[in-house]
């Protein structure tokens, strides 16, 4: 992709990714189901994991599994507050560039 995905995007993408899964989902599952829609590295998720922690929108929690720990990260209420208010933002910053691009440009 030709666009860069800033951290604030990536934020919106990770917390959106961890919402689907009520009990939370591992670090794993979360960098390949970014991967299959952005060209992004596991070096680059991981950090944004660890923001997200650090500001409250996710909680984190280890589960045994095949006889290892395995790191699960869940969103909390906050981290839900956040994903709407980028929910939110990314429509109207949408619909702007498309209006744009189609050359129905909005006020």
């Amino acid at each position: 992709m030709v666009f860069n995905t800033g951290a604030a995007l990536l934020d919106a993408i990770v917390l959106a990714v961890v919402s689907e899964e009520k009990e939370g989902t591992y670090g794993y599952k979360i960098t390949q189901e970014v991967r299959a829609v952005l060209d992004v590295s596991e070096s680059t998720l991981y950090p944004v994991l660890r923001r997200l922690l650090k500001d409250g929108c996710l909680e984190v929690y280890d589960m045994e599994y095949g006889g290892r720990n395995r790191r699960y990260y869940k969103i909390t209420e906050s981290g839900r507050r956040q994903l709407n208010l980028y929910i939110t933002e990314w429509k109207e910053y949408s619909e702007r560039i498309t209006s744009i691009f189609t050359g129905r440009k909005k006020p």
